[in-house]
């Protein structure tokens, strides 16, 4: 059984509902209806390194951050592929920059969105035709 499953239904045009787990997350290719694809890749990798930090910073440096904000800039190439992504993080608690290399370091191995995004990460993709 796999450790995260979602179900997602597109019905027509470039929208598409997700459900994972008791959640519902809708994502609209053209940005129309919803967050694109890259939108939400975007955000969810500022969300996970929020977190990552944050528990880095308790468990690795015994620090605690405070409040946390990201800002997350990413850019696109000619086919609208993800080129770079930046994050530019906030952070309460004072660090001197030795401490805050240090912390990033560690939000990078702990980070799970940061693992998945490298090459050579795709999905399996099998199709079942006249499934409906």
């Amino acid at each position: 059984m796999a450790d995260i499953e979602s179900h997602t239904v597109n019905e027509e045009q470039y929208f598409a509902s997700s459900r994972v787990g008791d959640f519902e997350l809708s994502i609209d290719s053209t940005g129309e209806d919803g967050p694109t694809p890259n939108e939400t890749l975007v955000a969810a990798y500022a969300s996970c390194y929020t977190a990552a930090f944050r528990a880095g910073g308790q468990r690795v440096h015994d620090v605690d951050v405070g409040r946390l904000e990201i800002e997350a800039e990413a850019s696109l190439d000619e086919d609208d592929d993800l080129a770079d992504i930046a994050f530019t993080l906030h952070v309460e608690a004072d660090l001197d920059d030795e401490l805050a290399g240090a912390m990033v370091e560690t939000g990078d191995d702990i980070c799970h969105v940061h693992a998945a995004v490298r090459e050579g990460l795709h999905a399996d993709v099998d199709v079942v035709a006249d499934a409906f």
